[in-house]
């Protein structure tokens, strides 16, 4: 399923097939947690920003609209109108931040709605089950995510239940593949990795993970607090335990900045809110560095938000007439900057895999970074 083109050093240029199509390596996934974009895009203008991927999250889906409700309506596929590939987080995460009242036991965790105060229990089976419901392309393993800084043993305790865990998401995909009436029967499985900044404890934890045999692993639990160098420091350690065979997902990650780190170390896949969060308040990724909209000093510039960009921003409107819309409060400017935003990372994306396949990945990151860390 995961094809290795190209490397350069721990670089690697690959691809992933799956049964909603191949997606090209390394990849960032747009993030749609309740299947849709924030900030009014559509499935369809994803196609146009070069989106490959589109990540919802389990636990909101599950609260709402009801993952019966989707799964009803063909899938989430057929609700939201996407015929690429679909990746859905367990939730795991979403229950550790968002739900209060939480319990967690060997057989999963009892936590409060952050909507309605309903009392919701979730374990790997049921995570499995409603990510079965959804039909998307790749499901995530339900696991613990620590806030870091964690005692040690208290990490150490989680890594094993979290593997516990991860062995009866393994078993009920493979049962709920199996079935009759599930819509996607070639549902993939990603494990994934945790030990908070504990070296010894995410290499002891990659290395059991890895004997599963999944579809593909991921590296979770970081950019949660951490510095951005102890982030770098963990997947150093952890990245040579990592199947060469198998695509690697950074959870949460990041900053344009974050992703070329990441990519040199060998990660191929990448999500983050980032992207849509900044644009919202009208703060752009361009090629040459950050830039604020909000700042007095564009209220009449001509210029599109990014020179040469292809996005439909900047194909069609200048600074000035969006910076309007952002202050006037009209949607289309949020929509706009966030349709900009998510070329950028797309198309980000593509020049770091025409690196890599041409042996310039250095050098394209080095030139990256000197003008991505500037403010315009």
């Amino acid at each position: 399923m995961f094809t290795l083109k190209n490397q350069e050093n721990r670089a690697r240029r690959g691809e992933f097939t799956t049964v909603h199509g191949t997606i090209q390596t390394p990849v960032f996934m747009n993030v749609g947690t309740s299947a849709a974009i924030k900030g009014a895009v559509s499935s369809l203008d994803l196609k146009d920003v070069g989106c490959q991927v589109e990540l919802s999250n389990t636990y909101h889906l599950h609260v709402r609209p009801g993952d019966d409700l989707i799964r009803d309506m063909g899938g989430l596929h057929k609700f939201m109108n996407w015929d690429r590939p679909i990746l859905t987080d367990s939730g795991g995460f979403q229950v550790f931040s968002l739900a209060s009242l939480r319990k967690i036991t060997e057989e999963g965790v009892n936590f409060q709605s952050h909507i309605d105060g309903k009392r919701i229990f979730m374990g790997p089976e049921e995570s499995m089950q409603i990510q079965s419901n959804l039909a998307s392309t790749i499901a995530m393993a339900f696991d613990e995510c620590v806030e870091n800084p964690a005692p040690y043993e208290y990490v150490k305790n989680s890594c094993e239940r979290t593997y516990r865990w991860l062995e009866r998401c393994k078993a009920e995909l493979t049962r709920l593949n199996a079935l009759p009436e599930t819509i996607n029967k070639n549902q993939m499985l990603f494990g994934i990795n945790q030990g908070g900044t504990y070296e010894d404890l995410r290499i002891e934890h990659m290395k059991k993970i890895a004997t599963l045999d999944l579809d593909g692993y991921a590296i979770g639990g970081l950019a949660v607090g951490e510095s951005a160098e102890e982030m770098y420091r963990i997947i150093d350690a952890v990245e040579p335990y990592m199947p060469k065979d198998k695509p690697r997902y950074l959870m949460g990650v990041g900053t344009p900045q974050n992703i070329l780190e990441a990519v040199e170390r060998g990660v191929d896949f990448f999500d983050c809110v980032i992207t849509s969060r900044n644009a919202r308040h009208a703060n752009l990724f361009t090629d040459i560095g950050v830039l604020n909209l909000n700042n007095k000093k564009f209220e009449k510039d001509e210029r599109p938000l990014q020179e040469g960009c292809q996005c439909p921003a900047c194909k069609n409107y200048s600074r000035s007439y969006i910076r309007h819309l952002i202050k006037a409060k009209e949607m289309l400017g949020m929509r706009l900057c966030v349709l900009h935003n998510l070329h950028f990372y797309n198309d980000l994306m593509a020049k770091i895999r025409q690196a890599i396949e041409e042996n310039r990945f250095a050098e394209f990151k080095a030139e990256a970074l000197e003008k991505m860390n500037n403010r315009v």
